[in-house]
């Protein structure tokens, strides 16, 4: 199915951006996998304030998405997967929405946004990360083109969890 998908725009996170998602996330369902509850807002301003240096020393960053009207409904974009578990030193994409934005089609196109971006960037490739529960995003990863490259257990919750990849490298991905 191949359906016409929302128009979305993404920019560089403000500090203001950071209470909105704060809002947003406040939600038990938006954060069923990253913990069940949404974090303080500090861990959003924090977080704001760091995708706005990786956007300036890396070009990329998690980006503030906004719906065709201008209003911010989450995040999406890419980040230095940090962590010393896991894809430690690659890239990884991701995505947050609000839950009145769900099934839109708004992560699929601000992720394939994303990944143009990534590529004019010379980003060889990019993972994604996912809760082997979330069958939500495991769908955006297929949309993506993306393939299952391995299976983890995540060392805080003990979870399950998939490491997608894309070679951004190939002229027919995504």
């Amino acid at each position: 199915m191949n359906r016409v998908l929302p128009a979305v725009r993404l920019r560089v996170p403000t500090h203001e951006d950071a209470i909105v998602w704060h809002r947003i996330f406040d939600d038990p369902d938006v954060m069923e996998f990253q913990g069940g509850r949404a974090a303080e807002l500090s861990v959003y301003e924090e977080l704001t304030a760091r995708q706005r240096r990786h956007d300036a020393e890396l070009g990329f960053c998690l980006w503030t998405v906004l719906d065709g009207s201008g209003q911010v409904i989450g995040f999406t974009g890419a980040q230095p997967w940090e962590r010393s578990w896991g894809p430690a030193g690659e890239i990884e994409i991701g995505w947050r929405l609000g839950r009145e934005h769900w099934g839109k089609g708004y992560v699929t196109a601000a992720a394939r946004q994303t990944l143009e971006r990534m590529r004019a960037s010379g980003v060889p490739g990019v993972v994604a990360m996912v809760d082997a529960r979330n069958s939500r995003s495991i769908a955006v990863t297929r949309r993506l083109g993306m393939r299952l490259a391995e299976t983890f257990t995540t060392p805080a919750s003990q979870r399950t969890g998939h490491c997608y990849r894309l070679d951004l490298r190939d002229a027919d991905a995504a």
